[in-house]
């Protein structure tokens, strides 16, 4: 099995690029260990898939996780993984891990996202509030071979392309944009400034200049629309959504099981007893933020507290929204303080330098994202049961578009995905060697075809897993709960 330790590792832990016998790399010295990197792994060899003889069984892997949930919840993950090939996608990031982690990988490596699908690609609000396309799901952030993050993203797109009927010549278009995108926009970075790679970032009003020709009227549109939206989407409005004034006073929205107060989850002592936990949680998280913005933080109170369900993969970690007030009942935030575990590439790239997972999460969010949240943050916490567990803190919402492929063609997904592609491409550049793995890259379309052919076979396995999660619940292996959709 490939490990994160079976190559020379780009950049090291302080984010310097260093030789082995001390000292820094010359731009001339980290090319070449691009160069180097192809007889490693040749690009030619990352086309195609062929699962590994001992490869495990993938219901096994996604009940392993089940194990640390919450159990109610376990058959609701499960409902909407059966939904389609992309819904089993979008939760079956440990898989893919564990299919990535049995081969070869190049030994360069940056901060990976570990869970880079197109879906995980959306507007976002800058602390400038201006809206940035960039990724936004880091659960599974981790140092990693850069090319993981890469096939992953590129298999989602055929999996979207795929259920949008579109051909496989259409398919491989759509990849042959994203990878392509990727490789570009990995040379630009590898001859900017150190600083000029740190500042960059993918503005709205700049994603043009990231594609090859200027967008169709149709697709502008869709641009236009898809920010209007994202402006919408701010506490305020999720207030609107998911609270309601009970004698005054805001409460959260009973919705169960896909939201649940704290009053009806646990009444009574226990109930009780949470709520103090999550109010020391939201109130110590504070510590691991700015000054300026912990100050700002303390000028709301607790209000109400729920559980909620979020997202396909995540569905049954333990994810809690906290309704704050600010000046009066119209200055409402919410926060979400979701569970973070260990990162499903843990057992490949090895385990975090972080003891706590929510640090992870932040930290790895902090050093991918170009502007993040500046509510992000995280703590410990002993729940009533005794555990101890991490949680990360952010804004359940701020400005997010978030795309729909079902209503996109051939042509606007490819667009989709170059923006995607680029995006990732930046992500990698703040961390990892953009030298090293644009010299890797080639200027070429080598990597990229291979990738196009990786992406149809691994497609091809996320729809045989698929069939196994279908299978098993048939066979009452394991229970859905189909009622409920996200």
């Amino acid at each position: 099995m490939a490990t994160m330790h079976d190559g020379p590792s780009f950049p090291t832990q302080d984010g310097s690029f260093s030789a082995t016998s001390g000292g820094p790399l010359s731009p001339a010295e980290r090319a070449a260990l691009g160069k180097e990197a192809r007889a490693r792994m040749p690009r030619s060899a990352h086309a195609g898939y062929e699962p590994d003889e001992k490869r495990p069984d993938p219901v096994d892997i996604i009940d392993r996780q089940s194990a640390n949930r919450v159990p109610e919840l376990v058959p609701v993950r499960y409902g909407r993984m059966l939904e389609s090939p992309f819904r089993f996608y979008r939760g079956a990031a440990a898989i893919m891990a564990s299919d990535l982690g049995a081969g070869m990988h190049t030994g360069l490596y940056a901060q990976l996202c570990g869970d880079a699908h197109l879906l995980n690609f959306r507007l976002l609000a800058s602390p400038e509030r201006h809206l940035v396309f960039d990724i936004n799901d880091f659960d599974e952030t981790l140092p990693g071979p850069f090319e993981w993050d890469v096939k992953r993203l590129a298999a989602s797109l055929v999996i979207a392309g795929r259920a949008n009927g579109f051909p496989t010549k259409r398919c491989d278009a759509v990849v042959l944009a994203g990878v392509q995108g990727y490789r570009e926009r990995m040379h630009e970075f590898a001859g900017l400034r150190t600083l000029d790679v740190w500042y960059a970032r993918d503005d709205l009003d700049q994603l043009e200049g990231l594609l090859p020709e200027r967008p169709g009227k149709e697709d502008r549109e869709r641009v236009s629309r898809a920010a209007a939206k994202a402006r919408t989407r701010t506490s305020l409005q999720a207030a609107a959504k998911l609270t309601r004034v009970v004698d005054g006073v805001h409460r959260i929205i009973s919705d169960p099981p896909l939201i649940t107060p704290l009053t009806e989850l646990l009444p009574g002592t226990e109930g009780e007893e949470l709520a103090q936990t999550l109010r020391e949680l939201i109130s110590g998280y504070s510590d691991t933020l700015t000054s300026e913005r912990r100050h700002l933080l303390n000028r709301f109170h607790v209000a109400d507290m729920a559980r909620k369900v979020v997202g396909v993969g995540s569905v049954g970690t333990r994810c809690w929204i906290v309704l704050l007030i600010g000046r009066d009942s119209e200055d409402p935030l919410l926060l979400q303080a979701k569970e973070a575990g260990d990162s499903v590439l843990a057992p490949y790239c090895g385990a975090s330098e972080f003891e706590n997972q929510g640090e992870r999460v932040v930290t790895g969010q902090r050093l991918m994202q170009a502007a993040s949240d500046i509510f992000l943050g995280w703590k410990h916490a002993t729940g009533i049961d005794g555990r101890e567990r991490d949680f990360y803190v952010r804004q359940l919402r701020d400005w997010k578009g978030i795309a729909r492929p079902e209503t996109m063609d051939a042509g606007a997904m490819g667009l989709f995905a170059r923006l995607c592609g680029a995006s990732l491409a930046r992500a990698h550049a703040r961390s990892g060697d953009p030298i090293a793995i644009a010299s890797y890259l080639g200027r070429g379309d080598s990597f990229d075809r291979a990738l196009v052919e990786f992406a149809q076979a691994y497609a091809d396995q996320n729809e045989r897993d698929h069939q196994a999660l279908t299978d098993a619940v048939a066979g009452g292996r394991v229970t859905a709960r189909t009622d409920l959709t996200a």
